[in-house]
């Protein structure tokens, strides 16, 4: 699931949820690939969802509803068939949802657990560089010749 795996979609292919992931992250590839194989085993070849690997090189915002590399690399992000842009946690809410397991992610919706789990996910969000034994957000920036600066 590499840049080869953009897609541009006429309004009735358009997938239910695009989402965009680092693809250089070890973690964030076993979601994806559990999420793409769940897809496939529930809708055959009416997929409900596409995956957009921000890490490669060709990736461009513009084609993204202007979500730059720094925001996608930031927190996880997601673009539905209308266009909305889902972040954090409702990007695995609606996923999930989509491949008939959202029932995993139905009690981070539960008002208790709401905040802990949008904290939860921001902390992790902040450390998962570090974490998964990558260079900083602003070393990354730097290889992509300070193409996601913020002015």
């Amino acid at each position: 699931m590499n840049s080869s795996s953009h897609k541009y979609f006429k309004a009735s292919d358009c997938p239910a949820l695009t989402v965009l992931y680092d693809g250089g992250c070890p973690l964030c590839l076993r979601e994806v690939e559990l999420l793409g194989r769940k897809d496939r085993q529930r809708h055959g070849e009416q997929l409900k969802l596409a995956f957009v690997d921000i890490d490669q090189a060709d990736y461009n915002p513009d084609s993204y509803s202007g979500i730059s590399y720094r925001e996608a690399m930031g927190r996880i992000h997601a673009i539905d068939a209308s266009g909305a842009v889902l972040r954090d946690v409702e990007v695995f809410r609606r996923a999930y949802d989509l491949i008939g397991l959202g029932w995993l992610y139905a009690p981070t919706q539960w008002p208790l657990l709401r905040p802990l789990t949008n904290l939860a996910y921001g902390i992790w969000a902040d450390m998962r560089l570090r974490i998964t034994g990558r260079p900083s957000l602003e070393s990354l920036c730097q290889e992509r010749n300070d193409s996601c600066r913020i002015d």
